[in-house]
């Protein structure tokens, strides 16, 4: 049977990787000024494959905008294919609604030049595939994902096993999620550049055809093959149409074709066999020998995936929630605004960017975007709570006096929750335009201030401390007037706030006290004893934990300890020096103080100093100078030694059901690596992570074929371990990395810096920056639960969502001054967003964790009464009527509310 030999023309674009942005920009605008120019020339120059991500039309633009014209021309004419993406993301690293984000502005943009985006889910360099992709694209209307790794081992340089023992003998496959949503997949079984620069004639061209034919046939399933003519940055071929020519000229059985991917596509599925495997859920090289699943780049330069959860939680849990519900009463939610800040994050989520493995500067380029993309959601929140604030009615408070500063707390999360928050209160302020600065500083700092006691609107006394905070300069910006400035006289209100509705706010105020009754009971027990009515926490002698569950009697041993190890690898991957043994906090002494100790909350402090050895010895830089690959290194660390003074502050409030944990030090050293370990002693084969719209079901044991001792792996936002009678969850806030230990107690260890000193791709690109010199901090809670794990799993996620607050005035407003705007139940069922969709109908997203079919029950809704079902682009598919909407097993669910 003839062969047909598509070949599809493309580049893959990193934005920034072995060099800075601005340098492959300069190289991008040259490539496109190439490809239009060569479209423009030779109309036998067919088609063009932008690499999937919509974001590089911008990045030409920016630069070219006198070409926009010939670029919408081929774009309509279907040459230049553009999206699905806005960017080429790495799919682990970045949240749910982020890669949902990502998916509906590469259509948009798409939309913008009059055509429909390229249907096909790119993930040519994905660094491991989410199990839930087919799911997302199948909800996008696309149905085939074209991808390079996850199923055959992949080694250096991108080299590909021919074994057929792996998931999949072919290079096409169905890749199916967990609810059952299957794709047609492709694997780059010879990687994305197997068809790149065609020779034009000559023995030159019969000698590449022929090999290249070889190893394409030997993964085809059927008699089309397909040939990516590209590679990184790779430059236009000009000349391909006569490549193509002369190639059609050497073969009576082979038509060489110009093609693209719904070409192939199609052509491919009238002709494939029926029974193509099906791999399964999360594609992670888990059948492989585990050195190149790259997975330690959720560790590499740890401070940005702290930066980028931070940012992704103020706009997806905060700004777009806090918007919606101002939009409830009125306010013009800003989509102009978030496409803008979600822009400006995206564009650090391409896998060379947020999985840090790049030279130094483009991660410290990536910090400035992060600032930036913070200061946008900051901005939609502030004015989101200025009209609250200018609309709520809080005359509840006009009868207390004089002296009464009332206060909204928000809660945006989809729970009902607790929470100890912090405000500063600004008491007295005086403007510029009243006086001279300095004699109004003067005046303020001698205003004494009352007693004050924080009361809810029923004027109950409320758990809080207030402390004199002095004055500060601050100033409004009217949007009727310039600045104004003034110095203000604060103090700074933490409270425990009562139960706070979903989607909902609590109204607060600050009075005078004339109360002398002092609370005695405090969480602090003992000098080294947390308690409160869910949890006894025991600091022991060397710093380590010991945590009892009340509400199971379960007591949890030797958490806390932390682990130090040497690093003779790169960001892409971990390598332990060959036999050296870790170094642990287990047997020394720490140094245990009680920092606060309140009715509300109670925090100590253990302090521990470790010596570790300074660095790697200079073997290692012989080693990397000579591209020697990791796992043939001999180099260990030295003898010399540095003291890492390392704080943990170990924080339980009241009502809490988890204990909050904050690591802070000093780093002096190099090449090495810091975790926390909790040992749980939990029997089980099978552990739980949190990942993409999925709660990640993965087995302790590794597969036969493993050889790498290490076997870290990705989380969102944590890790679990259970039985049938009770668990343990370990949440975190941007530490992506952990292991399930095999160490007959089935250890959580969870990375909290990881140093190294090259990049650790084809060459030598030394990155001194990821040696991560300087202060550092981690953030995580471990939360015990019983039978039911989904309520660990809600209080992991709000363990993410900071309470938002606001300072009011006194007035009559519009807006009641508690509310909750929304309530649902469902059994397993978790919460993903809340905002305002593009024709002004409210989105809320679920989706269900649990591994059985359930429901979602709506029993409050403010934001309208017409209840639909939509797809993950948010288009409407079909209305429900009670309010019960169902869903099976592992699936997404969007709904609009009008």
């Amino acid at each position: 049977m003839k062969k047909t030999a598509h070949i599809i023309s493309h580049t893959h674009w990193d934005r920034e990787w072995y060099l800075p942005y601005e340098t492959h920009h300069m190289m991008l605008i040259k490539t496109m000024d190439t490809l239009l120019d060569t479209f423009e020339k030779d109309p036998n120059f067919k088609y063009y494959h932008l690499d999937g991500q919509t974001v590089l039309l911008e990045d030409y633009l920016e630069v070219r905008p006198d070409k926009k014209e010939l670029l919408e021309k081929v774009i309509k004419e279907g040459r230049l294919n553009i999206g699905p993406w806005y960017v080429l993301q790495d799919e682990f690293l970045t949240s749910s609604e982020a890669n949902i984000r990502n998916l509906q502005y590469g259509h948009k943009d798409s939309k913008k030049y009059g055509v429909e985006p390229c249907k096909v889910g790119y993930f040519p360099d994905s660094f491991g595939n989410i199990g839930q992709a087919p799911q997302i694209l199948k909800q996008a209307g696309i149905d085939a994902a074209a991808f390079g790794r996850g199923v055959k081992p992949t080694g250096f340089n991108n080299e590909v096993s021919a074994d057929d023992k792996f998931e999949s003998p072919y290079s096409e496959m169905y890749w199916e999620s967990p609810d059952g949503s299957k794709v047609l997949g492709i694997l780059f079984a010879n990687w994305y550049c197997n068809g790149m620069e065609v020779p034009v004639d000559g023995k030159e061209a019969k000698e590449y055809w022929e090999k290249r034919i070889e190893d394409a046939s030997k993964f085809a399933s059927c008699n089309h093959l397909l040939f990516m003519n590209g590679c990184d940055h790779q430059p236009i071929q000009t000349d391909l149409s006569q490549a193509i020519n002369f190639a059609n000229n050497l073969y009576n059985d082979i038509e060489f074709v110009h093609s693209n991917f719904e070409d192939y596509i199609k052509d491919l599925k009238e002709n494939m066999p029926k029974d193509l495997q099906v791999i399964k859920g999360e594609l992670r090289s888990q059948q492989t020998d585990g050195w190149y699943t790259l997975v330690n780049t959720a560790s590499a330069r740890v401070y940005l995936k702290q930066w980028n959860n931070l940012c992704q939680t103020l706009f997806e849990k905060v700004a777009e929630p806090i918007a919606t519900m101002a939009s409830h009463y009125g306010y013009k939610y800003p989509h102009h605004l978030f496409e803008y800040g979600w822009k400006s994050l995206m564009k650090n989520h391409p896998h060379d960017s947020i999985c840090g493995c790049s030279v130094d500067e483009v991660h410290r380029e990536m910090v400035a975007r992060f600032d930036k993309a913070k200061d946008v959601a900051k901005f939609i929140i502030n004015e989101s709570l200025e009209y609250i604030k200018d609309n709520i009615n809080t005359e509840v408070f006009s009868k207390l006096g004089d002296n009464t500063y009332p206060f909204i707390v928000v809660n945006t999360s989809g729970y009902d929750r607790f929470s100890v928050t912090t405000i500063e209160m600004d008491i007295c302020r005086k403007y510029f335009r009243e006086g001279t600065p300095n004699l109004i500083a003067k005046e303020l700092k001698k205003v004494e201030i009352p007693k004050f006691k924080v009361v809810d609107v029923n004027g109950n006394k409320i758990d809080a401390n207030i402390v004199d905070m002095g004055i500060r300069f601050g100033y409004d910006l009217p949007d009727d007037k310039f600045r104004q400035p003034y110095y203000a006289r604060y103090v700074k209100v933490e409270l425990l706030t009562k139960n706070i509705k979903s989607f909902g706010w609590d109204t607060y105020a600050l009075v005078e006290d004339n109360d002398s009754t002092i609370e005695n009971k405090t969480i602090v027990v003992n000098n080294n004893i947390l308690e409160n009515e869910n949890l006894r926490v025991e600091i022991k002698e060397n710093g380590s934990v010991e945590l009892l569950d009340k509400n199971t009697n379960k007591v949890f041993k030797d958490l806390c300890i932390y682990e130090n190890s040497g690093d003779i690898g790169n960001e892409y991957i971990y390598m332990k020096p060959v036999g050296e043994a870790p170094i642990t906090t287990k047997d020394i002494k720490a140094d245990i103080k009680v920092k606060e100790n309140l009715s509300y909350k109670g925090v100590i402090e253990i302090t521990h100093k470790l010596n570790i050895p300074k660095s790697a010895n200079e073997l290692l830089l012989e080693e990397i100078e000579e591209v020697l690959e990791f796992k043939h290194r001999k180099s260990q660390r030295v003898d010399e030694t540095v003291e890492l003074e390392i704080k943990t502050t170990l924080t339980l409030e009241k009502n809490d059901k988890g204990l909050k944990i904050k690591s802070s030090l000093n780093n002096v050293a190099n090449d090495h690596r810091m975790r926390m370990l909790f040992a749980t002693d939990i029997e089980s084969d099978v552990h739980y992570a949190d990942s993409i719209f999925e709660l990640a079901k993965r087995n302790n044991i590794v597969d036969g074929c493993w050889k790498n001792p290490s076997n870290c792996q990705h989380q969102q936002a944590f890790v679990n371990i259970h039985n049938k009678d009770y668990g343990l969850t370990v949440a975190n806030k941007g530490l992506n990395e952990y292991e399930l230990l095999n160490d007959g107690r089935n250890t959580i260890a969870v990375t909290l810096l990881r140093c190294v000193r090259e990049l650790g791709d084809w060459g030598v690109f030394e990155t001194p920056d990821a040696q991560c010199i300087g202060y550092y901090e981690a953030e995580l809670k471990i939360i015990p639960h019983g039978r039911n794990m989904y309520d660990s799993v809600k209080e992991a996620h709000m363990y993410q969502i900071p309470v938002i607050t606001k300072q009011v005035d006194i007035k009559n407003g519009k807006i009641n001054y508690e509310n909750g705007l929304m309530n649902f139940d469902g059994y397993g069922i978790i919460w993903s967003t809340l905002k305002m969709g593009n024709d002004f109908n409210t989105i809320f997203r679920v989706y269900n964790v649990s591994d059985k079919d359930t429901s979602l029950e709506i029993s409050k809704c403010d934001f309208g009464k017409e209840i639909y079902i939509s797809n993950i682009l948010e288009e409407e598919i079909k209305s429900v009527i009670d309010g019960k909407v169902n869903l099976r097993k592992s699936e997404i669910s969007t709904i609009s509310i009008r």
